[in-house]
């Protein structure tokens, strides 16, 4: 039903989700257009170019405290700080107010991606086992939910919407077990001084948002120390985006309901007083003063930073590792460990994992399939959960830092797998679900 038609105050609890679903299906043509775009540059004449790029040598500081790094090392640990940053806001958003606030709404999405985890994880293992692309096993472990959204808008009235909420929760799981292995695996040498001092450093900043602190300068304003001591601690800098988007308070400091009714009361006294003179805008304003009271801190963050990861952060992070040559490659290149691993577990592995362990649910009687959903549309969305690209990108350039071969092998089964699962997921869900209304 169009928004336009539901009374206002439905209006503007559905809106931000439509909005939120708009927002990641863009972003998910974006992205899949950065691909391209790197994947084309990387295989012309003017790949040389593209490589110099991303890897020029930039300098922040003044003499005698510089820092160099590239321009890929800045997008890849500085600006996908700010990417995981979201990510923690979302998930804590999630748990403490969203679609993960009680155990048995939880529980279905959580079952389906631990399946969804394991088994990609076990058939990029199988592989890779006691090889040098051992390593790379968590590269198949994650969603990426712009992609899967993305297909799913183009999919309006064929998939219901219950299938759209399970597919992100279990995405947003995903991402709670990438955020943990990029920490504990991905690491390079704990420093338990740095991170401890990290540690206590968020756990003072949660105590802040416990003491009612709910101002968003406070806590932005530590992060860049957060990201300093977590790096030097040897955990990867951008989980200190995790940690603090975890901090930031996720509820308003007022009960929604009396800022609603305070709300109320405004808006009447203003239509009285309307019908006697002008309303001028600073009374206006005072009605938007009452309703970003009644945001919490995290909601207000993530709706002003989510624009600019999903159409500025996100594609340049693909456009700056998506960049693979397949020069010279023959078909002997696709029989590679590594590129089987990750493309296999993705495209085979996913859906394994997130369809037989939701069945498995039901069938043990744990839970139930998503409201009005049908099995074959559940298989459906199980092989689009195969289309890991922005979380499994980013964990391949940290297993393969120092192995430009077995990264190159990663990044185009990453790309092979995910482009695969993406293409045979929305066909299948198209022959198998007749449009009849729009109900996605």
């Amino acid at each position: 039903m169009p928004t336009e038609r539901l009374p206002p105050i439905f209006a503007a609890v559905v809106r931000p989700v439509l909005s939120f679903f708009k927002l990641e299906a863009a972003s998910g043509i974006l992205l899949l257009a950065a691909a391209v775009l790197a994947l084309g540059l990387a295989n012309s004449p003017a790949a040389a170019g593209y490589h110099a790029l991303f890897d020029s040598p930039l300098t922040l500081g003044w003499s005698g405290h510089l820092v160099e790094f590239t321009l890929r090392a800045l997008i890849d640990d500085g600006l996908m700080a700010i990417f995981f940053l979201l990510v923690g806001m979302e998930i804590k958003y999630e748990l403490v107010a969203g679609e993960l606030t009680s155990l048995g709404r939880a529980a279905l999405p959580a079952i389906a991606a631990l399946g969804g985890m394991a088994v990609p994880a076990l058939i990029y293992a199988a592989f890779n086992h006691a090889g040098p692309g051992e390593p790379g096993w968590a590269i198949p472990m994650a969603t990426d939910i712009a992609f899967a959204i993305g297909a799913l808008t183009l999919l309006r009235g064929r998939v219901p919407t219950s299938l759209v909420v399970f597919i992100t929760a279990l995405a947003i799981f995903d991402d709670m077990a990438g955020i943990a292995v990029i920490a504990v695996f991905y690491g390079h040498g704990v420093h338990l001084g740095y991170l401890a001092a990290a540690l206590g450093g968020t756990a003072a900043l949660g105590l802040l948002g416990f003491m009612g602190v709910r101002s968003l300068a406070v806590f932005l304003a530590a992060g860049p120390a957060l990201w300093v001591l977590v790096a030097h601690a040897g955990v990867h800098p951008t989980i200190a985006g995790v940690l603090l988007g975890a901090v930031i308070p996720a509820r308003s400091e007022r009960d929604p309901r009396e800022v609603l009714t305070a709300l109320h009361d405004h808006t009447g006294a203003l239509c009285a007083r309307a019908a006697e003179r002008d309303v001028d805008d600073h009374e206006i304003g005072e009605l938007a003063d009452t309703l970003e009271e009644l945001q919490a801190p995290a909601s207000r963050l993530i709706r002003a930073l989510h624009p600019w990861v999903a159409f500025g952060i996100m594609p340049l992070f693909a456009l700056a590792n998506s960049g693979v040559s397949v020069t010279g490659l023959g078909l002997g290149a696709l029989a590679e460990p590594v590129l089987l691993g990750a493309a296999l577990g993705l495209l085979v592995g996913k859906p394994l994992g997130v369809f037989g362990f939701t069945f498995g649910a039901k069938l043990l009687g744990i839970s139930e399939l998503p409201e009005t959903s049908t099995v074959p549309q559940l298989v459906g969305v199980s092989v689009l959960a195969g289309i890991g690209f922005t979380v499994a990108l980013f964990i391949a350039n940290l297993a393969f830092a120092d192995a430009p071969k077995l990264l190159a092998e990663a990044k185009l089964g990453i790309v092979l797998g995910s482009t695969i699962a993406g293409v045979t997921g929305f066909v299948f869900l198209r022959a198998v679900a007749p449009a009849r209304g729009r109900q996605a």
